[in-house]
């Protein structure tokens, strides 16, 4: 089975909770508090690998999630870091946020690197939140807890030059016999159910050669196999368009030529546009002759056309030639342009503030309120004054002033709820 499209869901892993703990053993008078710091979470990386080809692997599992980082522990130690994950797609990957579209990355090259989502920060122990009046917290923060996000994998192959035409024409063929490929090739429509790379080797040079199936008219709007495979050629640097000139299947040379041009357009502008050589295939066979002018008097001299006959290897030196002609002079081939799209955290010190009229409490909501709830302990006075004095150094207190809020009035801020007092 091939596979070049696929949605999974990623979660980087936890931060660790940081410890409260107290030094209590014989010989250490007034030991203090001692709760270490809690580990940070793994984060998720996306590896290139050329080994791969196709991104079957996701089809049967979607859910990807790093390990979440361990507890602190007594005497200042650190609770361990999650394990990092890795996971590795084909070449030609391209990855976009599921919600908006926009790229994250495009794996382009073997051993390339990418940080998708970064793991959680690690709660800090009791001993962190000393201070010349706070001698013993008893109160410690929470790790940092992470929100699942899908993406879609899109897999575009790599390939220098895209074989396109109608099916059964004879692209399998020839790039069986112009590079060390072995397509499944049969006497058919869609034989050919995934694209099959080829390296084509001219003397000391060579190029990647692709036969991109399933292509026929209609194919930019879904019909046949094209719309799943007309990404593959997104990539090329030229095109070798097969035409199959005898005709034996009823239909006009000329015409299957600028169908297939019309899907390409409609797909993409740029895809039109790429240089293009036309080969004419099976001219071996009686009757295809008399095609060859027909179809040579109707293209006038618009693009290069080479006769052929795929099957016994005639005419494909001077088709491999050309090709290495067109493309010694086109730009090389690099990952597809884009501006990097990033999952950012959202600032800690974040906040709105609205009044709920059903239950008549002024609301405090944002990022503060997920980092209140990570360091506040409802039944610990030294917990509830560090909130009171956090609120009022990030300008949430003077915030519920000017939005009118009097001695009395009850805010509510995630799960806590209190009666202002100015």
């Amino acid at each position: 089975m091939f596979v070049d499209k696929e949605i999974i869901t990623l979660k980087s892993g936890d931060g660790g909770d940081g410890m409260t703990s107290f030094i209590r053993y014989k010989g250490v008078a007034r030991g203090g508090p001692d709760g270490g710091d809690g580990g940070d979470g793994g984060s998720i990386y996306f590896v290139g690998d050329r080994h791969k080809t196709s991104l079957i692997d996701f089809h049967f599992k979607h859910k990807y999630v790093a390990e979440n980082g361990g507890r602190g522990e007594p005497n200042n130690r650190y609770g361990k870091t999650g394990e990092n994950l890795y996971i590795s797609l084909p070449l030609g990957t391209l990855v976009r946020d599921y919600e908006s579209g926009n790229i994250i990355c495009d794996i382009y090259y073997d051993g390339q690197k990418h940080l998708v989502l970064e793991g959680g920060k690690g709660g800090k122990g009791n001993v962190k939140f000393c201070t010349s009046r706070r001698h013993t917290p008893h109160f410690s923060q929470t790790g940092e807890k992470i929100e699942a996000r899908k993406v879609i994998l899109e897999l575009k192959t790599i390939a220098d030059v895209g074989l396109v035409g109608f099916p059964n024409v004879g692209k399998s063929t020839l790039l069986s016999k112009i590079s060390a490929a072995k397509p499944k090739i049969a006497d058919y429509h869609f034989t050919t159910l995934s694209p099959n790379l080829g390296v084509v080797k001219y003397y000391d040079d060579s190029f990647v050669c692709a036969d991109i199936p399933g292509i026929i008219e209609g194919a930019a709007d879904g019909a046949g196999l094209g719309l799943e495979f007309l990404r593959h050629i997104e990539r090329t640097r030229m095109l070798i368009h097969v035409v199959d000139i005898s005709g034996i299947e009823g239909r006009d040379p000329y015409e299957d030529y600028k169908k297939i041009n019309k899907e390409l357009k409609s797909y993409s502008k740029v895809l039109s546009e790429l240089p293009q050589i036309v080969v004419l295939n099976k001219c071996d066979i009686y009757g295809a002759e008399e095609n060859v002018k027909t179809f040579k008097k109707k293209l006038r001299g618009k693009r290069k056309v080479f006769c052929v006959s795929a099957i016994n290897g005639e005419g494909l030196e001077e088709v491999i030639k050309e090709t290495f002609s067109v493309l010694k002079d086109l730009p090389k081939p690099e990952p597809i342009p884009h501006e990097e799209f990033k999952y950012e955290k959202a600032s800690s010190t974040e906040f709105e503030i609205y009044f709920d009229e059903e239950d008549g409490v002024y609301v405090v909501d944002g990022p503060i309120v997920k980092m209140l709830a990570r360091n506040v302990v409802i039944n610990d006075m030294d917990s509830l004054a560090y909130m009171q004095k956090t609120l009022k150094d990030y300008g949430v207190i003077d915030a519920l002033r000017k939005r009118g809020v009097h001695d009395g009035d009850t805010v509510v801020i995630g799960d806590i709820e209190f009666d202002f007092i100015d």
